[in-house]
């Protein structure tokens, strides 16, 4: 399956240290920007908008 991995637009320099998400569905996936075929975290939606809400 692909997926649709974006990085944030405040992560400046494109070779930095970053994390991606993609949305395949009811849930979200998190992996190193750096590391793209690394291990990939994750986290149903709620767990994902508590993420966000805490970031607050």
């Amino acid at each position: 399956m692909d997926l649709n991995w974006r990085k944030s637009s405040y992560s400046g320099d494109p070779n930095g240290s970053c994390v991606e998400v993609a949305q395949p569905g009811p849930g979200v996936l998190v992996r190193d920007s750096k590391n793209s075929t690394g291990p990939v975290l994750a986290f149903s939606v709620v767990q994902w908008r508590a993420f966000l809400e805490a970031l607050d």
